[in-house]
């Protein structure tokens, strides 16, 4: 006779430890789940007394997950979803993705990019939910539940599947009034003479150079100016748009200032830069038909992208 691996109890204690990691609360996922705090408590010891590994780091006032909690938790939470897909099949009930699809984007690309999307996207797809986080910080996929992020600069991670969806053109713009007050710079030189509006990493404090081709070879230029945005390049945008001096930023979010006149590229001559934003998603064999979707839907729309 073949032994059991897995008992009704503790398939239970792991449907509530992994609720208990999207929570970070035992209180919270008891709440949710309809049972006490001491019974979160006792499936996750007794998880842990399986594993022979500490899951979560507790204090009074919160629980984190550990190293080893992280990687676990990961690896039961694409079992447990895959289970419930594997009823719907059956069942008959996923002939649509469903369910909340959440996702972390960074202010320009969300605003400017994917959020004028989501409603043709949940046109297609009504019975998924779409929760936004909009920020520029880095995420915690497994402790803080996110299905797909998009990011620029993405740094190389095993755990996660990296998908390019576009190369952003720079550019630099000030307003014409700003322009005809100080001169057009002409020269890359003549930025030391002009009001450089500053971008600022909240990550690092470390202020973001600006990127141009000069003679065929790259440079980055550490501008100078009295502005120094944080966090928000939006800010840096509004700036400019007052007249407030030069910023370099996205082509994708001032060109409608550009055709209109609000604004003007300068250094025409010296671009070409670009940068690039990645859609991020944890690396797995299953991947939940929401975030399929998603993600066949936006590949879509960069191919429109790259052809226009």
């Amino acid at each position: 006779m073949v032994k059991r691996q897995f008992d009704d109890v503790l398939l239970g204690s792991i449907e509530l430890f992994c609720l208990a990691a999207e929570e970070r609360s035992f209180t919270a996922a008891a709440l949710a789940a309809g049972v006490t705090p001491a019974a979160v408590s006792r499936s996750v010891g007794r998880l842990e007394e399986r594993l022979g590994v500490r899951l979560f780091v507790r204090t009074t006032r919160s629980i984190r997950l550990t190293d080893g909690g992280r990687g676990y938790y990961e690896q039961c939470r694409q079992v447990l979803a895959q289970l419930v897909e594997a009823e719907r099949e059956v069942m008959g009930q996923q002939q649509e993705p469903t369910g909340t699809l959440r996702i972390s984007l960074p202010t320009t690309y969300g605003h400017h990019r994917i959020l004028p999307l989501l409603a043709e996207f949940r046109g297609r797809y009504p019975g998924v939910t779409v929760d936004i986080h909009l920020s520029n910080r880095n995420i915690d996929f497994v402790g803080e539940g996110y299905d797909a992020a998009i990011r620029v600069r993405a740094q190389p991670d095993s755990t996660l599947i990296a998908r390019l969806l576009e190369d952003a053109a720079l550019v630099v713009v000030a307003t014409p009034e700003y322009l005809a007050r100080v001169g057009e710079p002409v020269s890359l030189d003549d930025l030391e003479r002009h009001e450089c509006i500053q971008f600022e990493l909240p990550s690092s404090g470390r202020r973001i150079a600006w990127l141009f081709n000069e003679g065929g070879e790259p440079r980055e230029i550490l501008a100078d100016g009295g502005y120094v945005c944080s966090d928000d390049v939006l800010g840096g945008v509004t700036l400019a748009k007052s007249g407030a001096g030069l910023f370099q930023t996205y082509r994708f979010i001032v060109e409608r200032e550009l055709a209109e006149g609000a604004l003007v590229e300068v250094l025409k001559d010296f671009g070409g830069r670009s940068r690039p934003f990645t859609l991020l998603y944890p690396h797995g064999r299953h991947v939940p038909l929401r975030l399929r979707a998603f993600i066949d839907f936006l590949l879509e729309k960069k191919r429109a992208w790259d052809a226009a």
